[in-house]
């Protein structure tokens, strides 16, 4: 059977400043880790025969209807402006449309190009068995973000600061690969027509009904506030936060050192790179609100009255922060059993992560275990719960089903850091049956699944992952 995908690219359709048109890099000996047959019916691709499947997904063969680019962009990394970014290590082989929307479906650890600046546009396999396991868990928790699509062995060592790794190629689909970074690149430039083109262009992909640039702030913070509360509300933490990293569509993408939360901690940080916490779990609802303001700057120029569109902009960013807090108080208010809540519902529930921190309180466990009254047990010091617990209940008197609405909120399975570190050490080994356990469970992380209690386990003290790598 020959693989068919069918193609519709209409980002390459753009002007050539846009992109680099380019194939990806071959790889000497492709071999099909993982396909994913349920994300492929839904596009509307029909699968071929693994190795088929291998060169395709490596790079080494193009299917028909293809065509290949890497995308450019600039960005605030960690505060400070890079006028050009790019596809570093990624090809955009091209769109889908499906069910009135369209997909993009990109290679990641594709090779060079034009924007890898001196990189070598490879991935190795932890990367790669990383962004699977977690973008696939993230979209069965209901958390808006890119897909994993395929996985592939390159049969090739990259070079990295361990030394010689195998090498590995992710596809990846999401809505789109539009950042504000994207946005930036134009407007940096002063390029009014590339920045023109590119507002027309998402407002034709991502926001039809929308007629002024002041409508497309509103429409993409919006987008943001519902993306980082749900972050916020199953304890994920980016790790790379930059501008270049925030999509328009409003989706997770660039799963590089992101990980969740086993003890609670507002200041937990993992990434490697974020050595002063910018991108601290508890600090991302202020990061997404100064990216919006770098956006909004960026839509400034295709204003024909410039200083009115600053003072409407100014008003959207601004109230972002009230409604960021609403957001919260509302996922929040249902993990611990609130269909609706109130303001002076935020004194509980900041009591119990204040209490959680400081008893060291694992962040899935606790909520998940006020459903069967076992949640003292995950404190140091139960009788900080117990003092919590009085008023908890007697507010949850006056909800019809509180159980219910926990249940929904409150996922039992999250992908653990140690879980995934344990996938990917058994991957490099040869030993694929870890990552497509950990993929089988966490495809229902609010359902109690008695046979992966052991998924549900915080690390033990030797197994605790201090750190998180982006794999470049």
């Amino acid at each position: 059977m020959t693989i068919t995908i069918p193609f519709d690219n209409s980002y390459a359709r753009l002007p050539d400043r846009f992109f680099t048109k380019m194939p990806p890099a071959t790889v000497p000996a492709p071999a099909l880790i993982r396909f994913n047959h349920t994300l492929a019916a839904e596009l509307g691709i029909v699968p071929g025969d693994p190795d088929e499947m291998a060169q395709i997904f490596s790079g080494n063969v193009l299917p028909d209807g293809a065509d290949p680019l890497a995308q450019v962009y600039a960005g605030h990394q960690f505060g400070g402006f890079s006028p050009q970014l790019g596809d570093g290590r990624a090809n955009l082989l091209g769109e889908v449309a499906q069910g009135g929307a369209r997909y993009d479906i990109q290679l990641k650890g594709s090779g060079p190009t034009p924007y890898s600046r001196m990189g070598d546009g490879r991935a190795w396999l932890g990367p790669v068995i990383r962004e699977y396991i977690v973008s696939e868990a993230m979209h069965a928790l209901g958390v808006p973000t890119s897909r994993a699509l395929a996985a592939v062995s390159t049969g090739e060592n990259v070079y990295r600061e361990q030394g010689a790794l195998p090498g590995a190629v992710l596809t990846r689909v999401a809505s789109s690969h539009i950042r504000v970074g994207t946005f930036q690149f134009f407007a940096a430039r002063r390029d009014l027509d590339g920045l023109q083109a590119l507002y027309d262009y998402t407002l034709t992909r991502h926001y039809p009904h929308v007629e002024d640039p002041v409508e497309l702030l509103h429409a993409v913070v919006e987008r943001q506030i519902g993306l980082i509360t749900k972050w916020m509300s199953v304890g994920f933490i980016h790790g790379v936060m930059n501008t270049d990293n925030t999509t328009l569509s409003g989706e997770t993408i660039d799963y590089g050192p992101c990980a969740f939360l086993d003890v609670y901690h507002p200041d937990t940080v993992f990434s490697s790179i974020d050595t002063h916490g910018r991108y601290a779990y508890a600090n991302q609802a202020n990061v997404i609100v100064w990216n919006m303001a770098q956006f909004a700057t960026a839509l400034v120029p295709l204003m024909p009255d410039q200083e009115d569109a600053v003072e409407a902009f100014t008003r959207i960013i601004h109230a972002m922060g009230p409604k960021l807090e609403a957001a919260w108080l509302h996922a929040f208010g249902k993990k611990i059993g609130l269909a609706d809540t109130k303001a002076e519902d935020l004194d509980l529930i900041i009591g119990l992560l204040q209490r959680m921190a400081e008893g060291r309180a694992d962040f899935t466990n606790t909520f998940r275990a006020l459903i069967d009254g076992q949640a003292r047990d995950q404190f140091l010091d139960p009788t900080a719960f117990d003092s919590w617990e009085a008023d908890w209940r007697a507010r949850l008197a006056s909800e019809e089903a509180p159980n219910d609405v926990m249940k929904a909120a409150n996922p039992v399975f999250i992908p653990r850091n140690h879980r995934v570190e344990e996938a990917i050490a058994a991957a490099v080994a040869g030993d694929y049956s870890v990552f497509e356990r950990l993929l089988d469970v966490l495809s229902r992380p609010y359902t109690d699944q008695p046979d992966a209690s052991d998924l549900r386990r915080p690390p033990e003290p030797a197994e605790v992952v201090q750190q998180t790598f982006c794999g470049t």
